[in-house]
């Protein structure tokens, strides 16, 4: 195995040894190591001319302590850089937070937990973040109270408050203007600020918005609550007794799961909502008799809101009591079944095309698994 000396610019490297019994590629390898230079820029000066990778060694007459000369520019050296990685769990946990994209949190201020969970819902939809933003401090819309507008300031106010820390939120200021504009969140007992109901919160709240944004609608970025929260609903009002019939067009803000012995998943609660009974006079009667409202989706909004329906009125101890039953509920929600004819046509197109989709995923699914026994894998 001869031992070479190697020249390269002005750089010399003695003592290198051939093994002869590998072709040149091996050789020229070790010379990268050593000089940066890859293999397919080195020129390596022989008997004969340049060392080829197909070169025979025997041929050369190579002897111990021969100099050869190398030709070639090696790679630029990378350089370190000057701030080394940072891993997210080395950071502050503040840092951490806004990395992984975590929303502030919100104290509680005294049994409100009801304000607190409303705040953060209505502060995850963006359209919304985006009409408060537009809403001004000074100028009130027409028909606007000064509750109402500073209750809509204080929305605004501690939503900016969440974007822009990663500590806890004191939304002081807030439930000060929500306790203005409705009493009935300071309701105290033995000097103690009583429980509230969150989605009273939320009626009032997405209320007042309704009204103080609809108002600012000329502003390009105010988003209309209806457009976001409202579904309009058709109902059909019958009266079994008298055969009188009559249909009847409202908006709401939410559909409402009603619970009982007999439901055990959300879909039963949404159908016994869209169904309820009423007592009212009747014009071919002369008297009061019961009423069936059935109720029908005629428009959805961008977030569907759906309310379980936990609380009812004891008459016994005339106090509210709370339904413990469990409920069980899906990630994706379908309420087709629950749309009118009318939305139920204009749905029929956009479900066929995520229909069809889905089977093509399926289909591909299928061709997969049967290729091979390695893709049956990948299928699943």
């Amino acid at each position: 195995m001869p031992t070479v000396c190697i020249k390269w610019q002005k750089q010399v490297f003695p003592g290198i040894e051939i093994d002869t019994s590998q072709p040149p590629m091996v050789f020229k390898t070790q010379l990268y190591t050593l000089t940066g230079v890859p293999p397919e820029r080195q020129k390596i000066m022989v008997k004969g001319g340049i060392l080829k990778d197909d070169t025979d060694w025997s041929t050369l007459g190579l002897k111990d302590g021969q100099k050869l000369m190398m030709i070639g520019t090696a790679d630029e050296i990378v350089k370190a850089p000057e701030k080394g990685p940072v891993f997210v769990e080395d950071l502050p946990e503040e840092e951490q937070a806004a990395a992984l994209g975590h929303s502030a949190g919100l104290y509680n201020l005294g049994n409100t937990c009801y304000m607190n969970s409303t705040l953060q819902c209505l502060h995850s939809v963006p359209e919304l973040k985006s009409a408060l933003l537009s809403y001004s401090d000074n100028v009130r819309g027409n028909g606007v109270d000064q509750a109402s507008h500073s209750l809509t300031v204080a929305t605004r106010n501690t939503f900016g408050e969440l974007d822009q820390s990663v500590r806890p939120v004191a939304p002081l200021h807030f439930l000060q203007m929500l306790r203005k504009k409705y009493p009935q969140f300071a309701q105290q007992q033995n000097n103690v600020y009583m429980q509230q109901d969150a989605e009273e919160c939320w009626t009032q709240l997405i209320y007042t918005l309704s009204q103080t944004l609809t108002s600012e609608a000329s502003e390009p970025a105010a988003a209309q609550m209806k457009e976001l929260f409202g579904i309009d609903l058709v109902s059909r009002v019958h009266c079994a007794e008298s055969g009188e019939e009559s249909s009847e067009a409202e908006s709401v803000y939410s559909l409402k799961c009603h619970i009982s012995h007999d439901v055990n998943h959300l879909h039963e609660g949404l159908k016994h909502g869209l169904k309820t009974e009423l007592e009212k006079v009747s014009p071919s009667l002369g008297r009061t008799a019961i009423y069936t409202r059935e109720s029908r989706i005629n428009e959805l909004p961008r977030y569907l809101t759906v309310q379980f329906v936990r609380f009812f009125w004891k008459r016994e101890s005339n106090q509210k009591a709370k339904i413990l039953r469990k409920v069980d509920y899906p990630l994706e929600l379908d309420v087709y079944d629950f749309c009118s004819d009318e939305l139920k046509l204009k749905l029929q197109t956009p479900r066929q095309v995520l229909r069809d989709a889905e089977s093509a995923k399926f289909g591909l699914k299928v061709e997969v698994k049967t290729s091979s026994s390695q893709n049956i894998e990948r299928g699943h």
